[in-house]
């Protein structure tokens, strides 16, 4: 497994230091910040259960089946974090810049990205003129991860396959 990320790491590492450094702005530390927010497991579970309880039709059933998606694709997360270790951006390249608290976890796959993209793709298929908007959301938390040097695009990018996944399986599943 070491040989598959030492390979990524050559084209995913210059986009990783990129995204890291560059846009390293105060305006850009502000919205990322809010965005890695929505992607956290409290935010995206309380968020999924308030419309589940609350909300009216289709809101109501999108946000069961996000509830349901983002606990649920956080099993494969787990395994995949504990049986594919890899060391997260910020320590392999110490240039990187990081939070005060950075994650000491392993950083594949991006549980943050996972979790967005398991709670909005119920309410993308719910309100599909809402799509382009939740899908910049949940490529804005993707970005964040990046962006705070604790995560790779591929590590981001199997948690946005991962949650979407998880999320269309619940959809069929939870009607």
């Amino acid at each position: 497994m070491m040989r598959f990320y030492d390979r990524l790491h050559e084209w995913e590492g210059p986009l990783f230091l990129y995204v890291n450094i560059r846009w390293n702005r105060r305006v850009c530390n502000l919205l990322f910040t809010f965005l890695s927010l929505l992607g956290g497991a409290t935010f995206s579970l309380g968020i999924s259960l308030i419309a589940g309880l609350f909300m009216p039709q289709p809101w109501s059933a999108a946000g069961w089946q996000a509830l349901a998606a983002v606990a649920l694709s956080h099993l494969p997360v787990a395994v995949a974090k504990r049986s594919m270790p890899r060391l997260r951006p910020y320590q392999v390249y110490p240039q990187a810049k990081t939070g005060r608290r950075p994650l000491q976890d392993p950083s594949f796959p991006s549980g943050h990205t996972t979790a967005a993209f398991a709670m909005l793709t119920p309410w993308m298929i719910a309100l599909p003129s809402a799509f382009p908007l939740l899908l910049l959301v949940g490529i804005g938390v993707a970005l964040s991860r990046i962006y705070f040097g604790l995560h790779y695009p591929s590590d981001t990018a199997a948690g946005a396959l991962l949650g979407s996944s998880t999320a269309l399986l619940m959809c069929k599943l939870i009607g």
